[in-house]
């Protein structure tokens, strides 16, 4: 007996604007770049190919940082790259919040940063704040609430977003965003 709300379903792309078509493919390995459109590679596979390779499919080419790989690994590719897909491989494990993050703020990168994996309702909000853009929605509670254009939150937070802060009244604390 399956328990309702637990079914998955396919992932949907949902972006702040609403659905949208994926134009992105998930691949395993570096054969996919011989074909057309837009591949996402796990991070050693695009490590592993060759520099002019990497720099002709620029607009072509994605990396998946799961949530043991390092920012680091990459740090010298994100100008080659369009997107960044992070992991949430567990609910209870941060660690790809913290990167998207750290790619917004410490490494200026502006393309897109995509959170693929378990995407989840009370997740949305703050991967919002941090610099994700784009997100692979495959749980069904959160898709019927996007549906209805709801991505819930809260309205006051304590720590500054990708956005920076904006102060609101006289407590440093108190932000709107």
């Amino acid at each position: 007996m399956v328990e309702p709300g637990s079914e998955t379903t396919l992932p949907r792309l949902w972006t702040p604007s609403g659905f949208r078509e994926d134009d992105w493919t998930h691949a395993e390995d570096a054969d996919a770049l011989s074909g057309n459109g837009r591949f996402i590679l796990p991070v050693q596979v695009a490590l592993s190919l060759d520099p002019q390779d990497r720099k002709s499919a620029r607009e072509r080419l994605g990396v998946l940082l799961k949530p043991g790989d390092k920012i680091e690994a990459i740090g010298d590719l994100l100008d080659e790259l369009s997107l960044i897909a992070l992991s949430f491989t567990a609910f209870n494990d941060g660690r790809s919040l913290s990167k998207a993050e750290l790619l917004r703020s410490r490494h200026g990168f502006r393309r897109a940063i995509r959170a693929t994996g378990q995407v989840l309702v009370d997740q949305l909000p703050h991967m919002l704040r941090v610099g994700f853009d784009e997100f692979e929605v495959s749980h069904p509670i959160l898709i019927e609430r996007l549906e209805r254009g709801q991505t819930g939150g809260l309205g006051l937070y304590g720590q500054p977003s990708a956005g920076g802060p904006q102060r609101h009244g006289g407590y440093a604390w108190r932000r709107t965003r």
